[in-house]
């Protein structure tokens, strides 16, 4: 098999391809003058099983457009199969008409895909279940829970250690960690507005004396999880941290997390971190790139994915 990385999170790719003992394959990917995106690869993909690295974050839509020609690339270069690994999926947020004459950009994207030239997709922690569905090919939503365990496990221990869902729709996700962790769960009950904009309005569980950890899909504006670990800390909670799968982190966002009642806001490494993210003293990475790896190995030997979270 081969490796191939576009531009967005070109350090994730490399720790990808050194976990497999791998070189990544060699291929430009450039602008013209007016920022038209060009492809060219540099080694023979014919008959070759392909795994395209790229996650469509900021700026989305010309790292979703260097997915989209590369693919092509591929395609045309004769490659047997073209595995488009999207770490962080962006668009995944417009899942469904939020209002009259709203697009759902998740399932144009997933068109897009699969039109220019994807097999199969590898992407992790997808923001709502049923885009799989969107996919005409085969999709396998990986999952950061065992990441996210093993990290919790080894800062954070003791029977005060309480695993909240900052919104009802991660209940879920937030539900599994705990149970991996043997912790009691918590749920957040919050009003929002309009986006970008969220009130907390409830909290159900008891908090006081606990040290609690929110779990969430994606990080943005930043504004849910410091709302949250506010009423939390107010509840009675003697701390509050949050694992967060994505860490978009646009506009004022880190000034908001580093002022906030967070004592820490653990994100993966499936968007690459700005130059505030990693001055900021209380956000720390950890790193997705071997279960990545041994996702990828694994489709490419035809052996189960699911099993990696059993």
């Amino acid at each position: 098999m081969k490796i191939l990385a576009c531009n967005s999170n070109r350090p994730l790719a490399e720790a990808i391809a050194e976990y497999l003992n791998m070189s990544l394959t060699k291929a430009v990917v450039r602008r013209f003058s007016d920022m038209e995106v060009f492809v060219e690869i540099h080694e023979n993909v014919r008959g070759e099983d392909v795994f395209l690295v790229q996650s469509t974050c900021f700026p989305a839509n010309d790292n979703l457009m260097e997915l989209l020609v590369t693919l092509d690339a591929l395609r045309r270069g004769s490659a047997r199969r073209i595995t488009a690994v999207v770490p962080y999926f962006g668009y995944a947020r417009q899942d469904r008409k939020s209002s009259p004459r709203s697009p759902i950009s998740a399932k144009l994207v997933a068109n897009l895909i699969t039109t220019a030239g994807a097999d199969r997709v590898v992407t992790l922690d997808l923001h709502s279940g049923q885009i799989q569905g969107f996919f005409d090919i085969p999709l396998d939503n990986l999952y950061a829970a065992p990441v996210f365990t093993n990290d919790i496990r080894a800062h954070y221990v003791g029977d005060d250690v309480m695993v909240v869902s900052p919104d009802v729709g991660g209940v879920v996700r937030a539900r599994a960690i705990a149970r991996r962790i043997d912790a009691d769960l918590a749920i957040i009950d919050k009003r929002r507005e309009k986006a970008g904009v969220s009130e907390v309005m409830n909290i159900i569980g008891d908090v006081r004396g606990r040290r609690c950890i929110m779990v969430d899909d994606i990080v943005d504006s930043a504004g849910t999880l410091c709302n949250a670990a506010e009423a939390l800390i107010k509840a009675g909670a003697t701390s509050v941290s949050a694992y967060v799968t994505h860490g978009v982190l646009s506009g004022g966002a880190v000034a908001r997390v580093t002022a906030s009642p967070l004592e820490e806001l653990v994100i993966t490494d499936s968007i690459p971190a700005t130059e505030a993210v990693k001055l900021a003293h209380n956000i720390r990475h950890v790193t997705i790139a071997p279960l990545m790896a041994e996702s990828i190995q694994r489709i490419s030997e035809e052996r189960s994915v699911s099993s990696l979270f059993d």
